[in-house]
């Protein structure tokens, strides 16, 4: 089985949101179509929020609070590596 590219990203970034958010539970407990909104990780806007600061500052990126696309982009944690992948700094 080959791994997926963003494999790596997509442990690296759940393993932030745990430690940004204090989270009860692993990393590897977060899948990655799992929505962060809601009734999935169960996520609110401040919780976003937060995320939205360590993960410009870890990887060189903009992620504006009031950004059209941000229901899109932190949908899961897979839409939300996808787009760390595409506009990072390297």
């Amino acid at each position: 089985m080959q791994d997926n590219p963003n494999s790596a990203l997509q442990r690296e970034v759940a393993q932030l949101m745990v430690e940004c958010l204090n989270l009860e539970i692993t990393a590897d407990q977060i899948s990655p179509d799992t929505p962060l909104y809601g009734d999935g990780l169960g996520l609110d806007s401040i919780d976003i929020l937060e995320i939205s600061l360590t993960i410009s500052k870890r990887y060189g990126l903009q992620l504006r609070s009031d950004g059209a696309d941000n229901q899109q982009i932190f949908g899961s944690l897979r839409s939300l590596c996808t787009y760390i992948a595409a506009h990072r700094t390297p």
